[in-house]
């Protein structure tokens, strides 16, 4: 596999052997997320408001390191560990996309991402899964035994936030798997322009908002980061994926 890196009208750009994007960074913003899906994953935040939370959380799949910057930035109390399983990958996100260096809140694995979370002892209240091959394929971190062991290592404020981006079968598949790990606690937000689609799935205490609250919590959230979540939400209503206003898992 080869590790492109490109830059135009001022943000710079991964690739893995093909056009695909893998990862960008708007150079004058490096903390910044640019990509509209991983703004999305990041609605986490929303679902489990409290400031203090995440206290861990695990990243598989490193590309540029957007979802890692922009905690390590907004969560200080944070403990990150990031598993990722191309050497080469790290030190491109070090060269050209401002990954900070390790230290005690910033752990990077190289691994495999289902070895690691079939392995470990370890629990995390938030698990993010980005992982794909040059052909945005993601193999194994997309099946039931890894959406098990996902749930086995999450906290009683556990959330797994995962991108079923597909390039050649609808979702639909992915989201059963997810929704038999977790006893139907699971939900997918609308496609994004890109095609991604970001999906949450819950441990522990019920995740349960009305969507006006969403809405305060996405404006408390922008005034803090300057992430902008509104038209998410936005969305999301628009879907109709949430009976009577409110959104549960």
């Amino acid at each position: 596999m080869e590790i492109q890196v490109s830059e135009s009208a001022g943000v710079r750009y991964l690739h893995f052997s093909s056009h695909w994007i893998q990862g960008a960074m708007r150079v004058a913003r490096p903390w910044a997320l640019e990509l509209d899906y991983t703004r999305e994953m990041m609605a986490a935040l929303l679902l489990r408001p409290d400031p203090d939370w995440p206290r861990t959380a695990l990243l598989i799949g490193l590309g540029a390191g957007s979802l890692t910057k922009f905690l390590y930035r907004h969560r200080p109390e944070a403990r990150l560990t990031v598993v990722e399983i191309d050497p080469e990958v790290v030190d491109v996100a070090r060269l050209y996309f401002k990954l900070p260096p390790e230290d005690e809140r910033l752990t990077i694995q190289l691994d495999d991402g289902a070895d690691f979370v079939a392995k470990t002892s370890r629990q995390f209240d938030l698990i993010m899964v980005d992982g794909f091959d040059e052909n945005g394929r993601s193999g194994m971190l997309d099946t039931l035994p890894f959406y098990l062991n996902c749930k086995a290592h999450l906290s009683e404020s556990g959330l797994l936030v995962t991108n079923l981006l597909t390039k050649r079968r609808g979702v639909r598949p992915s989201l059963e798997r997810l929704e038999s790990a977790f006893d139907g606690r699971a939900l997918a937000f609308p496609s994004c322009a890109s095609g991604n689609v970001i999906a949450f799935a819950a441990t522990g205490a019920a995740v349960e908002h009305s969507l006006s609250e969403l809405k305060t919590l996405a404006r408390e959230l922008k005034a803090q980061t300057d992430l902008n979540l509104l038209p998410t939400l936005n969305r999301l209503e628009q879907s109709r994926r949430c009976p009577a206003g409110k959104l549960r898992i």
